[in-house]
């Protein structure tokens, strides 16, 4: 395997693209790139495309998970 192809593969495991990241949060890119606006979700911009850290969204997605659960308990 070339060292490129290594460093791609990296990348695709531990970064997500704006759309991979709201379909994983469950929200819309619009909600992402609002929440990494106000420097909420940390991101790297690489020339048009912005870029999440695995974990950082894992992150994230937990919180958001215990909001839900403290701010809408009657919801399954």
């Amino acid at each position: 395997m070339r060292q490129q192809q290594i460093d791609f593969k990296w990348l695709e495991e531990n970064f997500l693209t704006a759309n991979e990241a709201a379909e994983f949060l469950g929200i819309s890119k619009q909600a992402l790139l609002s929440l990494a606006k106000r420097s909420v979700i940390p991101f790297t911009k690489k020339g048009n495309m912005v870029l999440f850290h695995r974990i950082d969204i894992e992150l994230r997605l937990e919180k958001q998970q215990n909001l839900r659960k403290k701010y809408r308990p009657f919801e399954i």
